[in-house]
């Protein structure tokens, strides 16, 4: 028997019942779920990653999640689809594919993210918002911001993986092909930290 202990490990949990497809099945055999100690976009801290290009690398395995997406908005109207760099580039560029509609993409600038690029949204132009993984959602609230800053009306949120398990409300309809209930912790309260594991910037 070992006499070393095991050194806990913050929680996750897996929400079943949710996908229609082996969602989570996709991230496994991508290798896209990672245990170890990251800090994450948000600043946060964790224990687990999502490593969503490790799926963005099959067109196959992206195609299936967008459909899932698509198939959840396609009855609501949506004339555009528009995402954050990076991940929200492929995503919106897919999604907005199977819809048959435009995509684009908002990028970071002082005071959040704008639309460059000659990229346009028509007044009122009914616009779904996607990204990859929802953590604290401040991405995403970017480019709401924007679609309404350009005259857009956002009609839904969709995202490959959340985070908070449904804890975070963006005032539309939200879609997520997989939930996941993920530790994440503020620097000064991080238990990883304390046991000085070291911290790998994702």
């Amino acid at each position: 028997m070992s006499l070393h202990r095991r050194r806990p490990r913050p929680s996750r949990q897996e929400l079943p019942g949710r996908e229609p497809v082996a969602v989570l099945d996709i991230f496994r055999q991508a290798g896209a779920i990672l245990d170890g100690h990251f800090l994450l976009t948000s600043g946060r801290h964790s224990g687990t990653y999502l490593e969503k290009f490790r799926i963005l690398q099959h067109p196959e395995q992206t195609q299936q999640l967008c459909r899932l997406i698509a198939q959840r908005f396609r009855a609501t109207g949506v004339q555009l689809v528009a995402g954050p760099t990076t991940g929200g580039i492929i995503l919106s560029f897919e999604v907005a594919r199977q819809l048959g509609v435009r995509g684009i993409f908002a990028e970071s600038a002082e005071g959040g993210r704008r639309f460059l690029r000659g990229f346009r949204i028509e007044p009122g132009e009914r616009t779904l918002v996607v990204d990859d993984i929802l953590t604290t959602g401040g991405s995403i609230r970017d480019v709401l911001d924007a679609v309404r800053k350009a005259g857009g009306e956002p009609v839904g949120v969709a995202v490959l993986a959340d985070r908070t398990a449904g804890a975070t409300d963006f005032g539309v309809p939200f879609f997520a092909c997989t939930a996941l209930k993920i530790d994440s912790y503020e620097p000064s309260e991080c238990p990883l930290c304390r046991e000085g594991v070291p911290l790998t910037k994702t």
